[in-house]
């Protein structure tokens, strides 16, 4: 009869109830172990449930789903009790499946370097070349990449947040709208911050059709938003071979640290123009790509852990994407606005200023509809695709800068 009874007890203390109600239990079970032990209390079934939103928003409301439906899947499955999916077992020692695939794809940042180069693949810089002047829309989207490391700097006087350079520098990364390049130099900075920061930065990607177009028509006029550009000039072959190249060689006279994310965009865009390796090309774009993307969502998914998400820390890291991703897209539509103060002979759409944050293509779509919306005939995809892809390289350049300035001044001031 005792052995029955331990018997249930043990089966009753294996079960998720268990863990959610009476944590501390556990953690009195595990001892020394206990700091390893994965996802515990009622913390985790919000987090859960918090899961189940994402899911909602992927299945139901199509935000983003190649992303939120595996970052969801790695919340929820991060959060079960005792399951040890994203953590080490504390009895066994063995880890979970998604805790590999963390500590070999993100804590490493693989993951990020792999999806530049499927990126980089799927990418056609065609209009950037052919109208180069949008690199600086491109360039003036990043502005919400330093709004927000200021802001977070600034936030760090509330009680209850301390912001260092480190994190600030990797909040700043959301502005850009480019959830690998967050990841990447989140977990070159901050790591303990990387679920808060990858959410937020997948998160705003994920909502670009609902948070741009309001300010972009807050800023323009109805005779701007139907200003119709010049068609593109034809870009020849060579063109596209050269400029990859030429890229990589820029980046490696003067920005050494951004060549890991540059050196994978630009090998993919090789790989996809030069036309003698097309099986490797379409290998990047779609099962390294997809793959990548599996496994990275469920790994930032899995960070998500209520002890690090659900706190003051985070609220401010979610305020602070939402006005960097708004500062980003407002410094491109005025810049393009100030284009055509300059020269109005080449008249710009200052919609497409706003594709210059990293959401690609989505944010090139959003530039086209808002046009379109005011002009049925205004095609503005492919201009609006020059900003998007220069966008990317930006917020690579931008990371490159905060990994390589960043450590050495925490240094300085420690």
């Amino acid at each position: 009869m005792e052995a029955i009874i331990n018997g249930l007890r043990q089966l009753w203390t294996s079960t998720g109830i268990f863990g959610f109600l009476y944590p501390d239990q556990l953690v009195a079970m595990w001892g020394d172990k206990a700091g390893d032990a994965g996802a515990i209390g009622i913390g985790c079934a919000i987090m859960i449930l918090v899961g189940f939103l994402l899911l909602y928003l992927g299945i139901k409301k199509g935000f983003e789903p190649l992303l939120l439906i595996p970052i969801a899947m790695g919340c929820i499955l991060s959060n079960i009790p005792s399951a040890f999916i994203a953590a080490v077992d504390p009895t066994s020692g063995d880890a979970g499946f998604i805790k590999i695939l963390y500590d070999a794809g993100i804590e490493s940042g693989l993951f990020p370097v792999l999806i530049f180069m499927g990126v980089g693949a799927m990418t056609d810089f065609g209009p950037l070349i052919a109208n180069p002047k949008t690199l600086l829309l491109g360039a003036a989207a990043q502005l919400g990449i330093f709004t927000a490391l200021i802001g977070a700097l600034l936030l760090s006087f509330i009680p209850g947040i301390n912001f260092n350079l480190n994190v600030a520098s990797s909040i700043g990364i959301i502005g850009g709208a480019d959830g690998p390049t967050a990841i990447y130099v989140t977990s070159r900075l901050a790591p303990e911050y990387l679920g808060s920061i990858a959410v937020a930065a997948y998160s705003y990607m994920a909502l670009v059709p609902i948070i741009q177009p309001p300010i972009m028509k807050a800023l323009t006029t109805e005779k701007e938003r139907k200003i119709r550009m010049q068609q593109l000039r034809p870009v020849s072959k060579t063109e596209k071979i050269i400029f990859p190249i030429m890229v990589i060689t820029i980046c490696a006279i003067l920005l050494p640290s951004a060549c890991p994310l540059i050196g994978a965009l630009m090998f993919g865009n090789l790989a996809k123009e030069c036309g003698v390796i097309n099986r490797l090309s379409d290998t990047m774009q779609n099962a390294l790509m997809n793959t990548v993307t599996i496994f990275l969502g469920l790994s930032v998914g899995s960070k998500m852990a209520a002890d690090k998400f659900l706190n003051l820390e985070t609220l401010g890291i979610l305020v602070l994407g939402m006005v960097a991703f708004g500062v980003g897209t407002a410094g491109g539509v005025l810049l393009g606005k100030l284009m055509n103060k300059l020269d109005p002979k080449h008249p710009v759409n200052p919609l497409i200023g706003s594709a210059g944050v990293s959401a690609v293509p989505m944010a090139a779509r959003v530039s086209s509809k808002v046009g379109q919306e005011a002009d049925t005939q205004n095609f503005l995809l492919m201009h609006a695709m020059g900003p998007n892809v220069s966008g990317v390289i930006g917020s690579a350049v931008a990371a490159g800068v905060l990994i390589s300035v960043v450590p050495t001044m925490m240094a300085a001031f420690a």
